[in-house]
């Protein structure tokens, strides 16, 4: 069975690699034969597919922001519409990355009507208050839809989606985890010391917008605690240079490391992270969080006055169940003194930080059962009647 997958950035190609493993386990199981060919990155690589282009590094969000993208994007998208064509797999599968894989979905349909197409992880058009033509526009490009949000189900239902929760796929990951204790250990970390996670970018757009207004926060904390020191997580080599870079010209106390992400946010006393699916990983390890986001002021400007956008939460955590769960601060609330101020309440206030716990395990018990990989997996085998 010859099944595509396509995928987009850093994230995607995590959630594509757990799917992977999760196809194979199955096929195993069926004593079937996979041939995987993705649009993705190393770790799907790493999990047996043929990558006909990695796609990591080309993802953003916004209008001015996309358009360095547009161009490798769309050499990518009919490198992939070039395979089909010559190759037609047995089923697809997209991941999230709305705007190439629509258009992938869109030429199926033309020109392979036959080949099923499963969407699983669809972007997040629930969330926004301009949602309807974009739904419109996945549901006609899938024949399925694999849900990781109850709400996401709910509305894809709603419109007439042929529609199942799976459950969220961090879920199994987080086996994967060490212990706090064997994580703190393995960096070093003294019992008494305090360790902060700093999370700025998956895309080189972050780095510009969430960087400098991360570490001036990082900065101030240090002032108040001199203790403290800082741990930064890589999501691609090539962004080191620029993080070494602003650490010295900031004069934190920070450590970046590749290869132990999972370590850092085990080990961690508090994140100050990004938006996006490590989010949820924090949230499922315990670990107390401060959430900021930034786009370019005039692709906010734009979104906010002109188009009328609203979405009720950013962050995964609090989408997951609806209300407040972690301090967010979007565009102008994110600022150095906002950020410094609920990070040290979540530091210093043990009540504020285990109240913030407590809320986690109702975003736990929204994310599923373990085994959401291989349920999906078993959903994408049976659309393709294998």
């Amino acid at each position: 069975m010859r099944i595509f997958i396509s995928t987009g950035e850093v994230s995607g190609d995590l959630q594509g690699s757990l799917l992977i493993n999760a196809l194979k386990n199955q096929a195993m199981i069926s004593n079937l034969e996979l041939e995987i060919v993705a649009l993705g990155g190393a770790k799907m690589a790493a999990s047996g597919a043929h990558i006909l282009g990695d796609t990591t590094a080309i993802g953003s969000f916004g209008l001015l922001e996309s358009l360095p993208f547009v161009l490798p994007t769309l050499q990518v998208q009919q490198k992939a519409i070039a395979y089909l064509k010559q190759y037609p797999p047995d089923l697809v599968v997209l991941i999230d990355y709305m705007g190439p894989n629509l258009g992938i979905g869109n030429y199926l349909r033309r020109h392979l009507p036959q080949v099923p197409v499963v969407y699983y992880i669809a972007p997040q058009v629930w969330v926004s208050s301009l949602a309807a033509s974009d739904t419109d526009r996945v549901i006609a490009a899938s024949d399925k839809i694999l849900a990781i949000f109850p709400e996401e189900a709910r509305y894809f239902q709603n419109n007439g989606a042929d529609v199942t929760w799976v459950g969220h796929p961090l879920v199994d990951r987080m086996e994967e985890f060490p212990s706090r204790d064997v994580a703190r250990a393995r960096l070093g970390i003294a019992d008494d010391g305090i360790a902060i996670a700093l999370l700025p970018a998956s895309r080189r757009q972050e780095l510009k917008y969430l960087l400098p207004v991360m570490f001036q926060a990082a900065r101030k904390i240090q002032e108040k605690l001199p203790q403290v020191h800082f741990w930064i997580p890589l999501s691609l080599e090539i962004y080191r240079k620029r993080i070494e870079k602003e650490i010295q010209n900031y004069g934190l106390q920070a450590t970046v490391v590749s290869h132990q992400q999972q370590e850092v946010l085990a080990a961690a006393d508090l994140a100050i992270t990004k938006c996006g699916t490590v989010n949820l990983e924090l949230g499922l390890l315990n670990v107390p969080q401060v959430v900021l986001y930034r786009l370019n002021s005039f692709t906010y400007w734009v979104g906010t006055k002109i188009l009328k956008v609203t979405f009720p939460f950013a962050s995964p955590v609090n989408l997951m169940v609806m209300k407040e769960i972690v301090p967010e601060f979007i565009q102008e609330t994110a600022t150095p003194e906002n950020i410094t101020q609920a990070a040290m309440e979540l530091l210093l206030n043990q009540q504020r930080r285990e109240q913030m716990q407590v809320n986690y395990q109702q975003m736990r018990s929204c994310m599923g059962e373990l085994g959401v990989c291989d349920r999906a997996a078993k959903e994408i085998l049976q659309i393709g009647n294998w």
